[in-house]
């Protein structure tokens, strides 16, 4: 599906200009404590707190990994992580993940997962949609830059419109609500989590790269610890986190505008490589959210 990867970056870099001019940036706070809104909850003997708890490095070696999560649940939001991926130059099988998710039962869940690296191979990155514990809706992109070399900015917009997946400012996926076509959307309190794990029975080349753990440790770098977040405790109160008081409720955040629709074009047109509403093995008939994209 990929094709004219060059003219594709450079479509991605005007993109993101225009939306620069046109004021359609977000940016989030790199000085907030990573303990004002984040725990650890896993690993604890893998993850390290750097500049003064404004950076955390979580680590993954043959006896662990290591995750994090907020303190608390939201009903919508703008949701934003800076992540630098581990600059080792083969990471086959190790998933890195970033999302959003309600728990274990029929639940919602947001995905940005990195599914390893192989040398000379583009850095892939995999999103999914979980709505009422219904998933299956994988869409993989192969990335414009390297991941490993700075941080960048992966963002979630959740209103009660929309969803919204962006690498930095450009959207690279959208689930729109589709309720009124019988889609169920997401509408449980998630919470916003990250991990490092193996998954080298799938994850890299479709399950062919192992993990190589003479490779080992592997560190990511995680930033960017402020919340745009309506919080919530039970879904019988999502109504609340609609509100126009947020500023992610506004009409301007229902559909992107014409400038993001544009850099998702492109994105589609020249990085996806794996879409679920086109496979057909798995789907002969698309399932009914994908006739309105």
């Amino acid at each position: 599906m990929m094709k004219n990867t060059s003219m594709g970056f450079l479509q991605v870099q005007l993109a993101a200009l225009l939306m620069l001019v046109s004021g359609v940036v977000w940016s989030s706070s790199q000085t907030t404590n990573f303990y004002n809104n984040y725990q650890i909850t896993w690993g604890y003997d893998h993850a390290s707190l750097l500049n003064q708890g404004t950076e955390v490095q979580l680590s993954f070696d043959r006896s662990s990994g290591s995750g994090f999560e907020s303190k608390l649940s939201y009903g919508s939001g703008f949701f934003d992580m800076k992540m630098k991926l581990p600059n080792n130059a083969y990471t086959g099988g190790l998933v890195i993940t970033f999302f959003l998710s309600s728990g274990p039962n029929s639940h919602d869940e947001l995905d940005f997962e990195f599914l390893g690296h192989t040398v000379g191979q583009p850095y892939r990155l995999q999103t999914n949609v979980f709505a009422g514990g219904q998933g299956n809706r994988e869409q993989r992109i192969n990335l414009w830059f390297d991941p490993a070399a700075d941080f960048h900015s992966y963002r979630i917009l959740w209103n009660q419109h929309q969803v919204v997946f962006y690498v930095d400012n450009t959207p690279i996926r959208v689930f729109k609500n589709n309720e009124k076509i019988g889609v169920p959307y997401l509408t449980q309190p998630m919470q916003i989590l990250t991990s490092l794990w193996n998954g080298d029975t799938w994850a890299t080349d479709g399950g062919r790269a192992k993990m190589n753990y003479s490779s080992a440790p592997f560190y990511a770098q995680f930033q960017g610890f402020a919340i745009n977040g309506c919080p919530l405790q039970s879904s019988s109160n999502i109504q609340s986190c609609y509100s126009s008081k947020y500023w992610w409720n506004a009409q301007k955040y229902w559909q992107l505008d014409s400038a993001q629709q544009r850099a998702y074009d492109n994105v589609k047109r020249h990085y996806m490589t794996y879409d679920y509403c086109t496979d057909k093995s798995r789907y002969p008939r698309p399932p009914p959210e994908c006739s309105t994209e």
